[in-house]
């Protein structure tokens, strides 16, 4: 666990940091032999970054793996040992150089099916939201048309009864008094009659 976090340390300040100051300064000053070596610096050490995130997972059990790590580090950035300027010359720029062709043809292959799978994601990400916003906006709708249509007149009635007194149903023919223009009670013709010849008699 130490030798990780040290190595993580050596890594990011003797090989990220130190070299990116001096890559500036060579920029700053113009002074194209240093840039040139930084530039060959930069290409290996991009390599060995991404040989590092496969060989940290299946050889850190390797005893002194750490170790050698910020070994080969200092390698590279020595000025006596001149570590990547060796190793650029001597392997990764004729690499490089005989199948460069080849790198090209596969990054614009890849450049452009990359824009095609990113039109046609696109499309069909734009089809997939167009159909979620259509069919919330319908279950929407049909959730409101559900509460609307649940309020019946019978519903409108239960309701009218819990507050106020339901309006009374108007009263049949012959089933109580009626009333006269007052509100006293009207008799029927048949008692005013026999009313009115009690009184004569």
């Amino acid at each position: 666990m130490v030798s990780w976090i040290i190595s993580r340390l050596v890594v990011l300040i003797f090989g990220t940091l130190y070299p990116a100051y001096y890559s500036y300064k060579a920029v700053k000053s113009k002074d194209i032999k240093e840039y040139v070596k930084w530039m060959m610096y930069w290409i290996i050490f991009a390599l060995f970054t991404t040989a590092e995130t496969f060989t940290d997972i299946f050889l850190c059990w390797f005893p002194f793996y750490y170790e050698l790590k910020i070994a080969f580090v200092a390698w590279l950035l020595s000025p006596y040992t001149k570590g990547s300027s060796l190793l650029y010359r001597k392997f990764v720029h004729p690499t490089l150089s005989s199948k460069e062709k080849e790198i090209d043809d596969c990054l614009v292959q890849a450049k452009d099916r990359s824009y095609d799978a990113l039109v046609h994601f696109g499309k069909r990400g734009l089809n997939v939201a167009a159909t979620a916003a259509v069919m919330a906006a319908s279950k929407g709708q049909g959730a409101l048309s559900e509460r609307l249509r649940s309020f019946s007149m019978q519903d409108l009635t239960t309701i009218r009864g819990d507050g106020a007194p339901a309006p009374s149903s108007p009263p049949t023919p012959g089933s109580g008094r009626a009333t006269g223009k007052h509100g006293q009670p009207k008799m029927s013709r048949s008692a005013s009659e026999s009313a009115s010849s009690s009184g004569t008699a």
